[in-house]
């Protein structure tokens, strides 16, 4: 069953921080393989907090989706995250599939 982590960006403090994540976030994907499927493009808040950007990455199942999030070099990237912007990170369970 597909598991999802969601990335909810909420306000960046620091640009060059940011910019650091991203480049060690990306490189902390290899060998996880998730599936982004929205990043960063056009949204619409309908209710809640207001936020800059999302994404959606989909992972073959909860499991996989904690070895990336607890990787090493995703931990390392995440650093970064803190010191460039405020998120709320979800690890969200698929329905089961049929």
């Amino acid at each position: 069953m597909s598991a999802y982590v969601v990335l909810i960006k909420e306000r960046t403090h620091n640009e060059q921080e940011f910019k650091t994540y991203g480049e060690k976030a990306k490189a902390a994907r290899e060998g996880h393989d998730p599936e982004p499927l929205a990043f960063y493009g056009d949204f619409e808040v309908l209710e809640g907090s207001a936020m800059e950007g999302g994404v959606i990455l989909r992972f073959p199942d909860m499991d996989a989706a904690r070895a990336w999030y607890h990787s090493p070099a995703y931990q390392a990237a995440r650093k970064h995250r803190f010191l460039g912007a405020d998120y709320r990170v979800l690890l969200l369970d698929g329905l089961p599939e049929g």
